[in-house]
């Protein structure tokens, strides 16, 4: 089996932290609230069409006319998502630094949307440390779906019998594992050092 040499993120999660209660805190919701707000308005579903290419727009519009009493907050998913993005994920940071020093090739495939990653592409530098990054919004297409991982070889090269793959959902790794990227699943920083230490891509 080849050594790996490249080495492919996940982003959200994984390098930055996103979350939206940080922004419906700053609103002055509950916590109950927010995760009422979470659990049956803004779904896990409903945000991951904007990762697939919906418009935010679209989307907003859909959920005020279902929820006219959550339509200030709906609109703050656009308008407040800014807020949301927390920091980097330091440690994983950290790695990602070290791997870019040893000449490591660095690629990203990330569920986002096409509208909000520009914003996370201002605010963190690393993001420009990656030779090519698929964005899920772009392409109209998310993870585990094997058409986002070829998207990464067919538009950058990338072999995945040399490739790791690291993410924190195990069914995105699977994914990836199906088409011979050697899969990592993110449960955070210092395992995942662990694992390119043993991988040989860091030294121990």
């Amino acid at each position: 089996m080849p050594h790996p040499t490249t080495v492919v993120f996940d982003l959200g999660a994984v390098l930055i932290d996103w979350d939206p209660r940080y922004a419906y805190r700053d609103l002055g919701g509950t916590e109950a609230e927010i995760e009422h707000f979470l659990a049956h308005v803004a779904t896990s579903d409903w945000n991951r069409q904007f990762d697939a290419g919906r418009p935010f727009a679209d989307g907003i519009a859909e959920r005020k006319a279902r929820f006219p009493e959550h339509a200030d907050w709906l609109d703050a998913w656009w308008s407040h998502w800014p807020d949301m993005l927390g920091g980097p994920i330091h440690g994983t940071a950290d790695s990602l630094r070290e791997l870019r020093d040893a000449g490591t090739p660095l690629y990203a495939i990330t569920d986002w949307s096409a509208e909000t990653f520009p914003i996370a592409r201002e605010r963190f530098d690393f993001l420009n440390w990656f030779e090519g990054i698929v964005v899920s919004g772009q392409k109209g297409v998310t993870k585990p779906d094997p058409a986002i991982y070829r998207h990464l070889t067919a538009d950058f090269g990338v072999d995945p019998a040399t490739a790791v793959f690291i993410d924190d959902k195990p069914a995105n790794v699977a994914g990836a594992e199906a088409l011979g990227f050697t899969g990592l699943h993110f449960t955070g920083p210092e395992a995942l050092r662990a694992d390119l230490i043993r991988l040989g891509l860091l030294p121990g």
